[in-house]
Parts: C-alpha cells; sequence; structure tokens
C-alpha cells in the first residue's frame, strides 16, 4: 500500500499538468465558441461558450485558491467546483435547445 503512495505523489506533478492541458483545451474551445458568436450573430454560440467557460475555466482558480488557503475544507471546495460544472453544463443544454 505504502508502494502506491509513493507512485501517487510521484505522479502528482504530471497530473496536475494534465489537468492544465484540459482546461486550456477547454477554453480553447471556448474561445472559439465565443469568436462564433461574434461573427455570425449566433446567441446559442454565446452560451455554448459561456458553458465551456464556466465548466473548464472556472474550476483551476477553485482550485488555486484551496491550495493557497489549505483550510478550506475540501467538501465546500468540491461542491463548487460540481456547482460550477452544473451551471456550465446548464448554460450548453440550453445553447442546444435554444432557436438560433
Amino acid at each position: 500500500m505504502l508502494g502506491l503512495l509513493q507512485i501517487g505523489e510521484t505522479l502528482r506533478p504530471f497530473l496536475q499538468a494534465y489537468e492544465l492541458v484540459g482546461a486550456a483545451l477547454g477554453l480553447f474551445i471556448a474561445y472559439l465558441a465565443y469568436r462564433g458568436y461574434r461573427r455570425n450573430d449566433s446567441r446559442p454560440m454565446l452560451y455554448l461558450a459561456i458553458g465551456f467557460g464556466i465548466i473548464l475555466g472556472l474550476p483551476l482558480p477553485v482550485v488555486a485558491v484551496s491550495l493557497l488557503f489549505p483550510s478550506l475544507p475540501a467538501p465546500v471546495v468540491q461542491t463548487v467546483i460540481q456547482t460550477l460544472e452544473i451551471g456550465g453544463l446548464l448554460c450548453i443544454i440550453y445553447a442546444l435547445r435554444m432557436e438560433p
């Protein structure tokens, strides 16, 4: 069991970098959707951009704050992140369901 914990600690920086890559790709998708909104004046694209931005962009600052203040309870941080993800998904669903 101790060996698995040591491997986990060794991989932590790589996993964090992997999370950053995923967030960067998600924010790039949000940027492309926003450009689509600006170019075509398509309101659904705006909500799609907002949804991706919320889902993939906002959890990073929340995690950064939780790392700066380790006294914050983990369940509270996880609840905030989960709420952001649900809000972003609702924006995406709204974008897909609305009339252009």
